[in-house]
């Protein structure tokens, strides 16, 4: 039988992303057949994997669908299943979802709206937003403050953060009245409020930011602040194809929580 990388084996689960399963088997949260794994260890359909003690369900591939919902987050939720201070989160208005659950593509911090894409497949999680896919993340930003041709230039030339250096793809004015104006920008990595770092690096106040595309997905002026909607298949072959995944064949369950159809599903926010 066919043998694969430990953590891949775990995202394929639902249950994590492939970062957050390496994560549990250097924590020791994880052992096959017995034995504690590292990272590197290889394993297949056949063994015995558990992580904490509990025994895991490896998914068969023919009966796993892969499945893709988006979300309109409202600010003041938070990016994680359990808040230690008691905030909302963006977990708590998802669908239930069996034999896995929701993982989030990417984060927005507490300030910031707009699109969230969650999947049952940790591995197409984690191409989503591994860098080397190149996946292109647009935002409509306020700022305050004089915005010149020079300060533009640079901030699609780099800039460089404490993490590193960093840039925009596109900026693009989109209009606003004195001091607030609003732009649209684009760029092909997720770090930690990066829009706002880099406005701010140039002494530019970001005043209202929130996320409208997300590689081919646009956020929907008809999907209203907290709610989801899930994708058809049609719309998941297009994520799929973009980081070089098997297309699904199979429909994604169907679940009547908050659902909107719509064939507005590419048509680009303007």
């Amino acid at each position: 039988m066919m043998e694969d990388k430990l953590q891949k084996l775990i995202a394929a689960t639902g249950m994590s992303s492939r970062r957050e399963a390496e994560k549990w088997i250097e924590q020791g949260r994880v052992s096959v057949n017995g034995t504690i794994a590292t990272l590197g260890d290889r394993a297949s359909a056949k063994d015995k994997i558990r992580i904490d003690g509990k025994l895991i369900k490896l998914s068969d591939k023919k009966e796993f669908i892969r499945r893709l919902i988006t979300y309109h987050k409202p600010v003041g939720e938070v990016c994680t299943r359990k808040d230690p201070e008691n905030r909302p989160t963006v977990f708590d208005n998802l669908p239930s979802i069996r034999n896995g659950r929701w993982l989030n593509i990417g984060r927005l911090d507490i300030n910031t709206s707009g699109l969230l894409i969650f999947t049952n497949d940790g591995e197409l999680a984690n191409r989503l937003m591994h860098p080397s896919y190149e996946v292109v993340r647009k935002y409509a930003v306020r700022v305050r403050g004089q915005v010149t041709d020079e300060m533009v230039k640079q901030l699609m030339q780099g800039i460089v953060l404490e993490d590193g250096m960093a840039k925009f793809e596109t900026v693009q004015h989109a209009g606003g009245e004195g001091s607030n104006q609003w732009y649209h920008v684009s760029l092909k990595e997720g770090k930690n409020r990066e829009v706002r770092r880099l406005w701010e690096s140039l002494g530019v106040q970001v005043s209202r930011l929130q996320r409208i595309q997300y590689g081919p997905c646009s956020l929907l002026r008809s999907l209203r602040s907290g709610r989801w909607q899930e994708m058809t298949t049609s719309e998941i072959n297009l994520f799929e194809d973009l980081v070089g995944l098997p297309r699904s064949i199979n429909q994604p369950a169907k679940i009547n929580v908050r659902r909107k159809q719509t064939k507005k599903f590419m048509k680009a926010r303007r």
